[in-house]
């Protein structure tokens, strides 16, 4: 059976910001001028965890997250995860074009920014792809650094953004609203008692926690429909003493049950950071004028 022709762009996509969305669009243009289809290479892991041994850079979004937003908001058709382990950080950068991309992936076409290093020790560098593209008869676009008010669009800086709650900014750098996704997951049922009920999300593991605080989000429910939602993101110290993050959005206007089924939220601004209140009368004056906050944010 003939492998299927790819045009390939090539990062970790983290976040799949501004920046991304330059690669992807020329992947998804170039794939529809070769007859091919447009896909994106990424990897299961940060590769600083195995190149730095250990380091956890926490990311942005999940890998299904990652994989999500290709996908809806770019036309990528296909996102290949790459295993980054010892033997592919050891693998020679010209081993990883003409055998991993070209031979096993198909490529016909690579795409990558002007930052982008590979192979062992980084030795693949942009100008060392196109130049080997060229020998091996494939197309290679190299696309230039993306600023926004002068800044350059990059992971780190939206993670910092994220960090500090401020996803309106966030989402201007990342070209959508910060995303995060899980199945919902049985909690101490005490937003039911108060009339707030909410679907608990567990943190996927090794993801960045937005800061501590109540959120006007969208909710995408399983079936696609959107309804608005106030997030709590932190421990919720009024109620417990343990530190567990939690991830607690209740969906206005919904009545039905999500248990064990995947939601993803949206998050568009931080209405206030988490705090300790006095009694749990006090948190739930709070929590209904969030919701009419965020009820007023979505109408404007």
């Amino acid at each position: 059976m003939e492998q299927a022709k790819r045009v390939i762009a090539l990062g970790f996509f983290d976040g799949v910001h501004l920046g991304h969305a330059a690669l992807l669009k020329t992947a998804v243009k170039r794939a529809a001028e070769l007859d091919a289809v447009p896909a994106a290479l990424t990897f299961d892991r940060h590769p600083d965890e195995v190149i730095l041994s250990g380091s956890r850079t926490p990311l942005i979004n999940s890998a299904a997250d990652r994989e999500g937003l290709m996908r809806r908001l770019y036309g990528v058709e296909e996102v290949l995860f790459a295993r980054f382990d010892r033997a592919l950080m050891r693998m020679d950068w010209r081993d990883f074009v003409t055998g991993y991309l070209a031979r096993e992936r198909g490529a016909v076409h690579l795409v990558a920014g002007h930052d982008f290093r590979f192979g062992y020790r980084g030795e693949g560098t942009p100008q060392r792809l196109k130049a080997l593209c060229a020998e091996l008869g494939l197309g290679c676009d190299i696309v230039p650094r993306v600023e926004l008010d002068g800044v350059t669009v990059s992971s780190t800086y939206i993670r910092s953004l994220i960090a500090q709650g401020e996803v309106e900014e966030a989402a201007r750098f990342l070209g959508h609203p910060h995303v995060l996704s899980g199945p919902v997951i049985h909690g101490r049922g005490l937003g039911h008692q108060m009339g707030t009920p909410t679907a608990n999300l567990a943190l996927p593991e090794g993801v960045l926690s937005p800061a501590f605080g109540v959120y006007a989000c969208r909710a995408v429910l399983p079936d696609g429909t959107v309804r608005p939602a106030v997030t709590n993101v932190g421990v919720r110290p009024t109620v417990s003493d343990a530190h567990t993050v939690s991830v607690e959005p209740w969906i206005l206007d919904f009545g039905g049950d999500l248990y064990g089924r995947t939601i993803r939220l949206e998050f568009h601004r931080q209405l206030r950071p988490e705090r300790k209140f006095a009694s749990v009368e006090e948190l739930r004056a709070a929590i209904l004028q969030n919701a009419a906050q965020t009820r007023a944010y979505f109408n404007r």
